[in-house]
């Protein structure tokens, strides 16, 4: 099926009576009248312009063709979709080429090119968008681009990554779909383009996190040449197995015909293809083994930042190492009883029970707790016996845990001989648990 007829398939199908000729002739007339009068004819346009975009999973579209093909019922066209894709343009949803700014200039060719586009700029017309070559749905890119971010980062750990800039082109459906998801991400601080201009070897900056993309640093420019170099290298690698496929195939068929020079000859181009392989997984093993030491430095670096913040937040608070342990293994001694009670209170659900019942043994239970009986009669409530004990190791960790400040203020109490934890704020987000 050619696209043409795909999407007038697809049009059917969200809009079943598109072939309606009441309903065609009030949707493909002018806009008229007061805003609120054909507002809904524009809802149903741009939704349905999106609707057909993320089917063939476009965010590029020439207006010519929307209007000309998507929208062609036997030779009419809607006569407002040039108002329709003018007021997408106005309120942000597509953007113009010229709107686009090229990371790959340099910052002072972005700054005069702003300053023009702010002293020059006029009112755009529905004609001059329909003049426009292509158009750029802002939704669809953000989409587009979300994808790519995530799938950059199954394959990476660090909070930013660099690729090429060949990668991210192939990620992106190619060049000219590369450039518009570029500059987005680039007018959103996400991702930043460099090169290193002896080799001409271009590259890509992209944060993975929600924060903006670090600065380029010396170090990524040597990152980005030993990437450059292990995709030159697997490449090559390819090029030698195509070789030493064709070899083998030629020595084969020589020694079928029984002329055994040539296939000596082929024989010996295998060998070779087959030391020169050698060589080059030699050295991509060698370049791939300093790229992760590297990466394995940089997620060094954060851990012993994170290790480092802790410490001064545990030598502020005069809290050690060993009480943040004990801490520890009372909170998942916890979580461990925890779960059996849940368990327990799911295999056994209680019914029947009236809420004046609930709170005569909540009343019974609080008299136990404040007269300290070590003996707390069980509730029967087809409930195991380990229920209780899990109670009591919950209140043991929030006393242990109320008695801990990790807050960065000074301790509003003094610290007792027999008690060397002090006490913790209600705001206290225990930041020392998180680093260690």
């Amino acid at each position: 099926m050619d696209p043409v007829s795909s999407v007038k398939e697809f049009i059917r199908k969200q809009v079943p009576d598109w072939d309606d000729e009441i309903m065609a002739t009030a949707r493909f007339k002018a806009f008229s009248g007061q805003r609120s009068d054909w507002e809904p004819k524009y809802l149903f346009w741009k939704d349905l312009i999106l609707k057909i975009a993320r089917h063939l999973d476009l965010f590029i579209i020439r207006p010519s063709q929307v209007k000309e093909e998507w929208f062609n019922r036997g030779g009419l066209t809607p006569l407002c979709l040039d108002h329709v894709l003018c007021l997408m343009y106005n309120e942000g949803d597509i953007v113009r080429n010229v709107d686009l700014v090229d990371p790959s200039s340099g910052r002072l060719s972005q700054l005069f090119r702003k300053v023009r586009n702010l002293m020059v700029r006029s009112p755009v017309t529905p004609e001059i968008v329909m003049l426009e070559d292509h158009l750029f749905l802002t939704p669809l890119l953000k989409d587009k681009t979300a994808r790519i971010i995530k799938c950059l980062s199954e394959s990476h750990w660090t909070s930013s990554c660099i690729i090429t800039m060949s990668k991210f082109q192939g990620m992106c459906g190619g060049p000219s779909e590369a450039a518009p998801l570029l500059s987005y991400l680039y007018g959103l601080g996400k991702a930043q383009y460099f090169s290193i201009s002896k080799e001409v070897i271009e590259g890509v900056k992209i944060s993975l996190s929600s924060e903006s993309v670090p600065a380029i640093s010396s170090l990524d420019l040597d990152v980005l040449h030993l990437i450059w170099t292990t995709q030159k290298l697997e490449d090559q690698i390819d090029v030698i197995d195509r070789r030493y496929e064709m070899s083998r195939k030629s020595a084969l068929a020589s020694l079928n015909s029984g002329n055994k020079k040539v296939a000596l000859r082929h024989a010996r181009e295998m060998k070779l293809a087959s030391e020169s392989r050698e060589r080059c997984t030699s050295l991509l093993n060698r370049v791939e083994e300093v790229l992760h030491v590297i990466a394995n430095a940089e997620s060094t670096q954060k851990v012993t930042e994170a290790i480092r913040i802790g410490a001064q937040a545990m030598k502020q608070n005069k809290i050690s190492v060993e009480e943040v342990e004990l801490c520890l293994e009372e909170l998942e001694e916890s979580n461990d009883a925890q779960k059996q009670v849940e368990k327990a209170l799911e295999s056994n659900p209680i019914s029947g029970i009236e809420d004046e019942d609930i709170e005569e043994e909540l009343e019974k239970l609080e008299l136990e707790l404040e007269s300290e009986n070590p003996q707390i009669s069980k509730v029967e409530v087809g409930n195991t016996s380990g229920e209780m004990d899990a109670l009591e190791s919950t209140d043991s960790l929030t006393d242990a845990l109320s008695n801990l400040k990790l807050h960065n203020g000074s301790a509003s109490e003094s610290v007792g001989q027999k008690s060397p934890i002090p006490t913790r704020t209600k705001n206290s987000k225990h930041p020392m648990l998180e680093a260690a």
